[in-house]
């Protein structure tokens, strides 16, 4: 824990991607929270526990701090980095329960837009890493 609050100084390009995801993040909350709730319903996994709802609003809740501590933290860039990341991997088997189960949203209307965007999910797990300064830099002494 205590390296993900060191002090790392970040490039352009992790600059731009931390900030670039943050807005990403703080609008997709704001969309589960609001205007997008229906189709973001539609996505939860029919075989887990809880309500559909809670789920999208504390998914949502989550995106926007997520979204907001990225953009607004950068002295906690590594760690939130990092916790966007782990989100992006614990939401990764709603991804797959929609692909299995065929479930239409957001435009992704057929199986094989369903499955490209699984694989978009690793690419969106390197960007939250690379965001946060990981892997970080070697100095060149």
């Amino acid at each position: 824990m205590r390296s993900l609050l060191r002090r790392v100084p970040a490039t352009t390009s992790q600059n731009l991607t931390r900030i670039g995801l943050g807005a990403f993040m703080t609008f997709a909350g704001v969309s589960h929270l609001t205007f997008a709730r229906d189709e973001f319903r539609a996505q939860v996994p029919s075989w887990q526990p809880f309500p559909e709802d809670i789920v999208v609003l504390g998914s949502g809740v989550v995106e926007v701090a997520l979204g907001a501590s990225l953009t607004a933290l950068p002295r906690y860039r590594r760690l939130t980095g990092v916790a966007l990341a782990a989100f992006y991997v614990a939401v990764f088997p709603g991804n797959v329960s929609q692909y299995l189960e065929g479930v239409d949203a957001f435009g992704l209307d057929t199986a094989a837009k369903r499955l490209a965007r699984l694989f978009g999910q690793p690419l969106l797990i390197a960007a939250a890493l690379w965001g946060a300064g990981i892997p970080q830099r070697r100095s060149h002494d």
